[in-house]
């Protein structure tokens, strides 16, 4: 009988390729790092992207390669070092069926420098689209971090979402002015969310 305690030899061999590619991460060593990316793990592949962005020869090439790969683990790893290589495409990697590769695509957005026309308007149209709450949550605080007035109706749609959507949007509201955003915050004011009016209560503090 096999004892599901410990690792077997084929778990062992990926456990030990994905510590020399993280180990290689710090000491330089690109050439292991590289050959860990081939990995049948996905995990082991995730780590040598990570270790690639440490060691300062991560390319954008490097992963638009892999913004389809069939593991989650190098999707979502992907979205996150997406946020500073910005030609790297997310749009698909926002639409993922995996809640939190979606999630993260949609959080690299806000983090980036620029933003196309179209990859804000995908932004957009998951911020209010999208089945997947979080999903939601994390595009409407992007549209606040970018702070295009394009993105206004759709953060005013998420102040009238789910609790945790409508914390997220209040907050997004920073960046712009005028009568619609008054309204929401007035609005948000009396929620039934406490944190929600507690955020309210933030935004028209005096500054």
């Amino acid at each position: 009988m096999t004892d599901s305690s410990h690792p077997q030899p084929f778990e062992q061999l990926e456990q030990s390729e994905r510590l020399d590619a993280i180990l290689a991460g710090f000491s330089g060593d690109e050439s292991t790092i590289r050959r860990a990316l081939t990995s049948s793990d996905g995990k082991t592949r995730s780590s040598a992207l990570r270790a690639l962005e440490r060691n300062g020869t991560l390319t954008s090439d490097d992963l638009s390669s892999h913004v389809d790969d069939k593991s989650n683990h190098v999707r979502r790893r992907v979205a996150e070092l997406g946020a500073r290589h910005t030609s790297v495409p997310l749009v698909v990697l926002l639409r993922d069926s995996d809640l939190y590769v979606a999630e993260m695509a949609a959080w690299a957005f806000g983090e980036r420098s620029h933003v196309t026309d179209d990859e804000l308007a995908t932004l957009i149209a998951s911020a209010t689209e999208d089945e997947r709450a979080l999903v939601r949550e994390a595009c409407v605080a992007s549209l606040g971090a970018i702070g295009d007035v394009r993105g206004l109706p759709a953060i005013l749609s998420g102040c009238t979402d789910k609790p945790a959507v409508r914390r997220r949007a209040v907050l997004a509201l920073a960046p712009f002015e005028g009568p619609d955003v008054d309204e929401a915050l007035q609005r948000a004011l009396t929620d039934n969310d406490w944190q929600v009016r507690q955020n309210a209560e933030d935004m028209v503090k005096p500054r």
